[in-house]
């Protein structure tokens, strides 16, 4: 059985940061990891890439030759990956081990895992290959400095739950650029009547059913919560990777080590 990580989020939300601090750290503790690049406009990187979705596909070959845009290149790039799932990923998940550890970074476009099935059919495909995926999903901590945009990062994160059907880390990063963190501890875990009543503070009285609707469904699904990042911090990524490995139950299938005991010892 492999395991595996899906590094979602929307764009400039510190993924790849993530990827090269979560790298070094297991570099440090002795643990292997491999890195697989499936964004396809990626230009440079802080980490060694075992895998590069640039190898099949990449966007400034998409926008030169079809003549797309940006966003239209990604998709159509993403869309090629997703055709050749049986060929290209097979060839590349061959070469890694049962039980190997692999950390996927993925583009910011938020499409591609709230509403196009691409990931979602590639997630199918790696669990068809015996492993176990758990979505890693990343909002900018500036996100909880009002709560109107709190809001919509927590139904951008509940999109992608629904979509994926992955278990689910909800990631606050960049908690180093936070100068109060008593700013955003109630926005960890969430509850309705709070959110409630700072949505109806801020927004005008004919949107109160509205954000009560709103509250309700963030506290109905108990599951958005989220988990502070400092990367400055070794004890916060551990932190983080521990709530990842115990979603994949990493290591649980791992053989116990006997060593001979002498009581005389």
């Amino acid at each position: 059985m492999g395991y595996a990580q899906l590094v979602i989020g929307p764009a400039g939300s510190g993924k790849s940061t993530y990827c090269s601090s979560l790298y070094q750290h297991c570099e440090t503790v002795g643990r292997t990891i491999h890195m697989v690049n499936l964004d396809p406009a990626a230009e440079h990187f802080s980490y060694p890439v075992s895998t590069d979705i640039r190898e099949l596909i990449s966007l400034d070959d998409v926008m030169e030759e079809l003549g797309m845009g940006p966003n239209g290149g990604l998709i159509y790039s993403m869309e090629h990956l997703e055709d050749n799932l049986d060929d290209w990923l097979d060839e590349q998940l061959d070469g890694y081990l049962d039980d190997d550890y692999l950390v996927f970074d993925c583009p910011g476009q938020i499409e591609l895992f709230t509403h196009v099935p691409v990931l979602r059919n590639f997630v199918e495909h790696l669990k068809r290959k015996n492993f176990n995926v758990c979505a890693v999903y990343f909002l900018d901590s500036q996100f909880v400095s009002d709560v109107t945009k709190y809001i919509s990062g927590c139904m951008a994160s509940l999109s992608a739950m629904i979509q994926l059907e992955l278990p689910h880390i909800n990631i606050l990063s960049k908690m180093d650029l936070v100068s109060n963190k008593k700013d955003v501890e109630e926005y960890l875990n969430p509850e309705a009547q709070v959110l409630l009543s700072q949505l109806n503070r801020q927004m005008a009285p004919k949107f109160g059913k509205l954000n009560k609707s709103l509250a309700e469904l963030v506290d109905d699904y108990s599951m958005v919560n989220f988990i502070p990042l400092d990367l400055r911090k070794e004890s916060s990524v551990q932190y983080v990777l521990s709530h990842i490995d115990n979603c994949i139950q990493y290591g649980e299938d791992a053989d116990v080590k006997v060593r001979d005991f002498d009581p005389e010892d």
